[in-house]
């Protein structure tokens, strides 16, 4: 069993995509005209509306904050850590390539999944790629297959990796027993996920710019006490990422280093392009009420995971001048080493305090993804949610004393297949995302509020909610 999975896992992640997503990522900025740059301002102005009149689904504001609940994890401080010690500096110039690219992937799958979304039971917003899957392409066995991993992945196996990493943390920073950790957090996860992905919501709200402020706010007093650093740092950052820094393996082998750990680091990261992200940008009342409002709110969430909180932990570590190719100093210890030198022995809990939120949030964040999945696959009511909860929380007990490896394997094959079945499904719809996209923004340059009304694309009549695009 070991082999197979590790097989799949080689062939998603070290070919399928790896290539796929970059790819799709270089597709959709063309053919969206560099969208995700030229029109910035725009998901600014997105994620600050708020519909008076529809309360259905949650604000866009809400959603960006339980997706980056979700994209920011310990991926962040270790992640990137480790992405620095194996590819050098200049791998988070090329995270920086990537997020750009995938600001416009993720602005095409949010998109659609808006679009597409239904009212469940009790008349709150659903959608995801499974319903795009199943509607738009009329292929509901893909949307079934989507799903399925979806739950496996995000909703049970990676909320144990993060309770992991929780329980890691509060060990060594302040000596708490991992099983009593755990506890803790499952106490913590059920008050929230048992309120619904409203309660999910109204957390994330407040926590995710708590969190994502006082990390980035580090950073910058990083920046400010070292100032006359940055100049240097930034040269060696751009000399890194095209090989005129000094390193092993020449000139080819620290840019090609550089690029395979930006690369990788940057998608899987932010998530663009995963599939993940939709489910709750389909649940958000898009405020101005159009599919592609939604899309550029996601768009940001990359541009924050990414070019704001992933440079930060890269900034640390590179201002404390303690990255050391073959030190074996590296992952969440490098990033606390960095933070140590930056403002003394509080670092080490500093950085304990900045994991906990970071993965506590990506848990309730990824169950929220799931709630959508099992709408899907109709066992979504009372019931069906109650059961995935109590999984849920059982993975968190489970999650932070144990790791299995196999297990997590396992999981990482079934986020593979769930992502390439995604990426194929995007490509396929994506004249629908320029021609709404075009739409959107025509209605802006016309000085209008852009609207969508399925009146607008009568032949989608049969795909869509049309009581939802009616208003």
């Amino acid at each position: 069993m070991d082999t197979i999975i590790d097989f799949l896992n080689t062939i998603f992640w070290g070919y399928v995509l790896i290539y796929g997503l970059l790819a799709v990522g270089i597709y959709f900025t063309i053919r969206l005209k560099f969208l995700q740059i030229v029109h910035f301002p725009e998901m600014i102005r997105s994620v600050m509306g708020s519909s008076e009149t529809d309360h259905a689904g949650i604000t866009p504001f809400q959603a960006l904050c339980t997706s980056l609940a979700s994209r920011v994890g310990t991926g962040n401080i270790a992640g990137v850590a480790v992405a620095l010690y194996l590819g050098g500096p200049g791998a988070i110039f090329w995270m920086w390539v990537v997020a750009s690219l995938g600001m416009a992937t993720a602005f095409a799958e949010s998109t659609l999944a808006q679009l597409y979304k239904i009212k469940d039971e009790d008349g709150q917003y659903r959608g995801g790629p499974a319903f795009y899957m199943a509607k738009g392409l009329k292929a509901p066995w893909a949307g079934s297959v989507f799903s399925v991993c979806l739950i496996l992945s995000f909703g049970l196996v990676f909320n144990a990796v993060q309770a992991n990493s929780i329980a890691d943390a509060m060990e060594g920073a302040f000596g708490f027993p991992k099983l009593g950790t755990g506890v803790a957090i499952a106490a913590l996860t059920g008050i929230i996920i048992f309120g619904g992905i409203a309660a999910i919501a109204r957390v994330a709200e407040i926590v995710v710019p708590f969190m994502a402020a006082g990390y980035l706010g580090m950073a910058l007093f990083a920046v400010a006490i070292n100032i006359g650093d940055v100049p240097a740092m930034f040269s060696l950052i751009i000399a890194s990422a095209f090989g005129f820094a000094p390193a092993a393996g020449g000139v080819a082998g620290s840019v090609a280093a550089a690029m395979l750990n930006g690369v990788k680091r940057g998608l899987f990261s932010n998530e663009a392009g995963m599939g993940s992200a939709p489910n709750i940008a389909a649940v958000a009342t898009p405020d101005p009420h159009h599919p592609v409002s939604q899309g550029f709110v996601q768009s940001l969430g990359v541009f924050i995971d990414t070019i704001l909180i992933c440079t930060a932990t890269a900034f640390l570590i590179l201002l404390s001048g303690l990255l050391e190719p073959g030190s074996g100093l590296t992952g969440t210890q490098l990033t606390q080493a960095a933070m140590n030198h930056h403002i003394g022995w509080a670092g080490t809990y500093f950085v304990a305090v900045a994991i906990f939120f970071f993965a506590f949030t990506s848990i309730i964040g990824n169950y929220s993804y799931a709630e959508g999945a099992l709408v899907y696959l109709g066992i979504g009511g009372h019931v069906g949610r109650a059961v995935l909860r109590v999984a849920v929380l059982g993975m968190v007990v489970w999650g932070a004393y144990e790791s299995v490896a196999t297990v997590f394997n396992a999981a990482d094959a079934s986020m593979g297949l769930m992502a390439t079945v995604n990426l194929i499904a995007i490509v396929l719809l994506s004249g629908l995302v320029a021609r709404l996209t075009r739409d959107y923004l025509q209605q802006r340059r016309a000085g209008k509020k852009p609207r969508f009304t399925a009146a607008s694309m009568p032949e989608l009549a049969s795909e869509i909610d049309t009581d939802i695009w009616s208003r």
